[in-house]
């Protein structure tokens, strides 16, 4: 079987949906905990063009949730090992690494290049910055955020849909909060990732319900998901 024929069997996806992945282009903020499976699996999807951008290198504490990345690669840029990483799994993509922060000096220019952002990062600020970009470039942003045991993921401006803002009106307010605490399950950046990268191919090949006016949520020690509409 071909690499992509288990998902081209889909009849939501099959050849149709398959080359409107390798014709995607996915722009993804971060590549920690949150990072590393919408990359993984997007990578083994076949989208076609995967950017990454974060500035941090590995480090140690890093390895109980970034599952890209390895002890003999403690130290060195993430998106250069990102890159290689998913080049080793899916050599028929293209790569584009940033090793940079997103800032309002480069969120224009990078953003611009691509279809879909995704969120991979762990602050307000730039969150909002990625929202209101993705407004102005009528872009659509797939948000992502995870603390301790809990998670949970929206999209934003999917056809000109509610956006960030909508959920999260008072920017200052949310920037005023102290830094929450850094504990968390390793495995719940991964099952908020899939979650991303589910939403990034249903959006792409255009089938089931996009999460869009909705935030989905879910508490890893009692198993409670639930879906808010906003």
């Amino acid at each position: 079987m071909g690499r992509y024929d288990r998902q081209i069997l889909l009849s939501e996806i099959g050849k149709e949906g398959q080359n409107k992945l390798q014709k995607a282009r996915v722009l993804i903020v971060g590549v920690g905990g949150l990072g590393s499976p919408v990359a993984l699996y997007l990578a083994g999807a076949g989208i076609g063009t995967i950017g990454l951008i974060d500035d941090d290198k590995v480090s140690e504490s890093n390895l109980q949730r970034q599952i890209l990345y390895t002890e003999t690669e403690i130290g060195q840029p993430k998106v250069i090992c990102a890159q290689q990483r998913l080049s080793a799994l899916n050599s028929n993509i293209t790569i584009h690494a940033y090793d940079e922060r997103l800032t309002r000096e480069n969120a224009e220019r990078l953003i611009a290049s691509y279809d879909i952002i995704v969120d991979g990062c762990d602050n307000f600020r730039t969150r909002y910055l990625i929202n209101d970009v993705c407004i102005k470039q009528g872009k659509v942003y797939v948000y992502g955020a995870i603390r301790a045991f809990d998670g949970q993921v929206s999209v934003f401006n999917y056809q000109n849909g509610k956006n960030y803002r909508d959920l999260f009106p008072d920017e200052n307010d949310l920037l005023s909060l102290p830094s929450p605490p850094k504990g968390v399950l390793g495995i719940i950046p991964g099952i908020i990732g899939c979650i991303e990268a589910n939403e990034t191919i249903k959006i792409i090949c255009g089938y089931g319900e996009i999460l869009s006016g909705k935030l989905w949520t879910i508490d890893l020690k009692t198993l409670h998901s639930d879906t808010i509409l906003f």
